[in-house]
């Protein structure tokens, strides 16, 4: 099938490094699809943090708030999401709501004509007939980008954001981790030369993934991937980072390294991916934050976590300033709020506001 915009059929775009992609999820120079953290360089961060921080600003009044929802009134938008997901889900449809988007949504596939044997590309090529922006989140790898693909050729293109899909790539989850982090050290000279540990499910993570490529666009940043043997980060990422000259080390001692960095992005054991119940056989103990640890963190360091959460954080630690994780959340939703309008091209109106 050839791309009657760019010229390049479905083959020869997979062999595409994700770098080479971002022209393809673009408009006119600007951000159209959201699919995969390589899409992003620094410029894009800087401004998409500084647009987030404007548009809160912008929400504390009544006037503000207005305004938001003007922005995009009559705009509508699908909440795909077939792959179980509760914030994800409810921060994407509180971000359209404050930009005054109605929003439809499928989260079961079983509900869709794909039970009568449509394909999954036909049932999202239909929603696009009706809305003017797809959010989907998919279990399987690579989907978003597939459909991200199918739907340029059409001749009303709708932008597509992914919202995490199978193992490989959460995009806007990397983008509010960088926005949290760009807030947690913007009094300690931002996120350039800081050092992050990874620890957890590495394997699988597909968090930890997309933040690790857009940390790429930060100076002198090391990374820790702190993991079991059997769940340590993939090969295709750490050549990627040798490639790009990031520092990292790999180790499956957490409390080695607590003490010596600057952030600590835990995560849960990704066990959904199970084929045979394999995660049970891994003592995942030891990459618990214990509370005694709080005692070598460092004053200024910050403690992440993707959510949900099992036991790899207990709740007593909440009380800690340095744990962060539910300011996560609420960043998720004005970085989404800020991706959003950038789509829609309301950069602007919101700068000059």
């Amino acid at each position: 099938m050839a791309d009657v915009m760019k010229g390049i059929d479905w083959k020869t775009f997979q062999q595409l490094r994700g770098s080479e992609k971002k022209e393809y999820f673009t408009r006119d120079g600007s951000i159209f699809h959201v699919i995969m953290s390589q899409q992003f360089d620094r410029q894009f961060l800087d401004e998409i943090c500084e647009l987030t921080t404007k548009i809160r600003g912008i929400a504390k009044g009544n006037k503000g708030v207005s305004f938001l929802q003007s922005l995009l009134q009559g705009k509508r938008a699908m909440l795909y999401f077939v792959q179980p997901s509760t914030r994800t889900f409810l921060s994407f449809m509180a971000a359209c709501q404050i930009l005054g988007i109605q929003c439809s949504e499928v989260r079961d596939a079983a509900t869709s004509s794909e039970m009568k044997g449509e394909s999954q590309e036909d049932t999202v090529r239909t929603f696009s007939s009706y809305v003017d922006l797809i959010v989907m989140r998919h279990p399987q790898s690579g989907f978003a980008e597939r459909i991200a693909f199918l739907l340029n050729q059409i001749r009303r293109p709708v932008p597509v954001i992914n919202a995490g899909s199978g193992k490989d790539q959460h995009p806007t989850q990397a983008l509010l981790d960088i926005y949290t982090l760009h807030r947690s050290f913007d009094n300690y000279g931002g996120i350039d030369g800081k050092r992050i540990a990874f620890v957890g499910d590495l394997l699988r993570g597909r968090t930890v993934r997309s933040l690790a490529y857009l940390l790429r666009n930060y100076r002198g940043v090391k990374l820790y991937f702190v993991a079991p043997p059997e769940l340590q980060m993939e090969e295709d990422l750490k050549s990627y980072l040798k490639e790009q000259k990031v520092a990292f080390e790999e180790t499956n001692t957490l409390e080695e390294v607590i003490p010596s960095v600057d952030a600590v992005y835990m995560t849960r054991i990704q066990d959904e991916y199970d084929k045979a119940g394999e995660s049970k056989r891994i003592d995942y103990s030891a990459y618990y934050f214990k509370k005694e640890y709080l005692k070598i963190l460092p004053p200024n360091a910050i403690i992440m976590h993707p959510l949900p959460r099992r036991d790899e954080i207990p709740v007593e630690i909440d009380g800690d300033k340095r744990a962060i994780y539910w300011r996560q959340v609420r960043n998720g939703m004005w970085v989404r709020v800020t991706l959003i309008a950038a789509i829609f091209r309301k950069d602007k109106d919101i700068k000059e506001y």
